[in-house]
C-alpha cells in the first residue's frame, strides 16, 4: 500500500470519534486518573491562589506543573462530572448538559449562586493546564503530556443562556491517563452523602480509591502539603481525624 494511502487511514483513524475511556463503568462510579489523585491539584479549601508552573506535590516518579487558580474538591466534584458525561458518548465530540441537571448530578441545589459559581469553575478548569511527566521505579519515562501542548482539564466551553446548557470540549490525550487502569474509582453515592464541609474526607476518599492495599499508609507531614493546609500540624490532626471518622461513617470503599 502506497505511503500516502497509509497516512490517509491514519488521519481518517485520528480524525473519527472514538468510544471514550472506561466503557462500560458503574454509574454509580467517577474516576480519577491515580496521579491526579495523590496530587495538591485539588484540595479541600482552595483559596484563590494562583500557580504559575508549580509543581504539585504528588507521589515519587510523578512530575505535575500546574498554572492556573487553585482547584478545590468542589471543583474536583464537576471535573469528574464532566469527564462522566465525555464518557457517555464518541471521544472528540462536543459534550452538551443542561447546567440545573448537571447541579444536581454533583448534590447541588439549583440557584442564581449556584449557577454563578458553576460558570466560574467552568473558568478555571478551562485555564487550567497541566504538564505531567511520568518515570517507572527504575527511572525510566513512561509518561509524557503537555509539555509540547498545552493539557487543559477541559479544552474549552461556550454557555448558551437561552438554553441554559454548557456544550465543552475534552482533550484527546486524557484517555492515556487512565491507561493500564491507572485510576481512582469513586463511590458517587457516597461521595454526594459526606457531611457539609466534609472536604478533607473527600480529598482522603479520593487517594485511598487509588490503591487495593487494605491498609494505606502516609506521612502526616506529606499529607498536610497535599492539602495545602497551612494551619499548625496540631490542628490538621486535629481535622484529619474528624475526616476520618466522616469515612468510617460511610463505610469502606466498594
Amino acid at each position: 500500500m502506497a505511503a500516502e494511502s497509509v497516512a490517509n487511514i491514519e488521519r481518517q483513524a485520528a480524525e473519527t470519534p472514538q468510544q471514550m475511556f472506561l466503557p462500560g463503568m458503574h454509574e454509580f462510579m467517577r474516576a480519577m486518573p491515580n496521579h491526579l489523585a495523590r496530587s495538591s491539584l485539588f484540595v479541600p479549601i482552595g483559596k484563590g491562589n494562583l500557580h504559575d508552573g508549580s509543581i504539585l506535590v504528588s507521589r515519587p516518579g510523578a512530575e505535575i506543573r500546574f498554572k492556573g487558580k487553585q482547584l478545590d474538591e468542589a471543583q474536583a466534584d464537576v471535573w469528574m462530572q464532566c469527564m462522566k458525561e465525555a464518557q457517555r458518548q464518541p471521544l472528540g465530540t462536543p459534550v452538551v448538559i443542561n447546567r440545573s441537571a448537571f447541579l444536581r448530578e454533583i448534590g447541588r441545589k439549583k440557584s442564581g449562586q449556584a449557577y454563578k459559581w458553576l460558570h466560574s469553575t467552568m473558568q478555571d478548569l478551562a485555564f487550567a493546564m497541566l504538564v505531567i511527566k511520568v518515570t517507572s521505579m527504575d527511572g525510566q519515562p513512561k509518561l509524557s503530556i503537555g509539555n509540547t501542548r498545552a493539557l487543559h482539564m477541559i479544552a474549552g466551553f461556550d454557555y448558551d443562556e437561552e438554553a441554559e446548557a454548557y456544550t465543552f470540549t475534552i482533550d484527546p490525550r486524557w484517555p492515556i491517563m487512565y491507561e493500564n487502569r491507572e485510576f481512582a474509582l469513586i463511590d458517587w453515592g457516597k461521595r454526594m452523602k459526606f457531611g457539609r464541609n466534609q472536604h478533607m474526607a473527600k480529598t482522603l476518599q479520593r487517594l485511598l480509591a487509588t490503591s487495593n492495599e487494605p491498609i494505606q499508609r502516609y506521612a502526616l507531614d506529606w499529607l498536610k502539603a497535599k492539602m495545602g493546609y497551612t494551619s499548625p500540624m496540631r490542628k490538621f490532626r486535629d481535622a484529619l481525624s474528624v475526616a476520618c471518622v466522616e469515612l468510617k461513617r460511610l463505610g469502606p470503599a466498594p
